[in-house]
């Protein structure tokens, strides 16, 4: 199994299981062992799925303003949670590679490992609910077929990332690439760096 057919299961799983109740409140139950990459990939997709439907319920025209706010903040603690976890993901690469040594003229990638495994999570949730959109009996057979085809083209991408995300890792494996992590650094979330929060203090 290559890594990114281990990362659709895991993912596939974890959108699975959040819909059981799906509930932003449902308590995570991972089932993989805590110091395992598993564990980690469970948690990303799920933090995915809940801060999916916090961004549909936000958008709600009608939701009261003062509920809205508490949840855009929810939203925020839920992008810097997915933002550490990626980071932790790569440092797992890190690790993993940490023997191999970098060919003379090994080439450095435009995104690191984790970054691109985050795009491959959202695209298994935008297929489960691109699927879900293909089977509404509420909705016109025009929205069905629109959505069909829409489907089709984030399995192909899903296909495509996947594959280039296993050729990625070959390159580094073999010395042709080499990773480097850089942290975030959200500017917004630290009260030393965002304007509003320290001119305030």
């Amino acid at each position: 199994m290559s890594f990114t057919q281990k990362c659709n299961e895991i993912f596939n799983k974890a959108i699975e299981d959040y819909h059981v109740k799906d509930n932003i409140d449902t308590p995570i139950s991972n089932p993989y062992s805590h110091d395992t990459i598993e564990n980690r990939l469970y948690l990303k997709c799920w933090i995915d799925c809940v801060q999916w439907h916090m961004e549909d319920i936000i958008r709600d025209p009608h939701i009261n303003p003062q509920e809205g706010m508490q949840l855009k903040h929810r939203i925020d603690r839920s992008n810097q949670d997915r933002t550490d976890l990626v980071e932790q993901i790569d440092s797992w690469f890190r690790q993993h590679f940490s023997d191999v040594t970098p060919l003379p003229d090994a080439r450095l990638n435009t995104e690191s490992p984790a970054w691109a495994v985050d795009r491959l999570s959202i695209l298994a949730l935008k297929i489960y609910h691109m699927k879900e959109q293909t089977e509404r009996q509420d909705a016109t057979p025009e929205h069905r077929e629109l959505c069909k085809g829409k489907l089709n083209v984030l399995l192909e991408q899903q296909k495509d990332l996947s594959l280039a995300i296993d050729q990625l890792l070959e390159d580094i494996k073999e010395g042709k690439k080499y990773m480097k992590v850089y942290r975030q650094m959200k500017m917004y979330n630290d009260p030393s760096t965002n304007p509003i929060l320290y001119q305030k203090k």
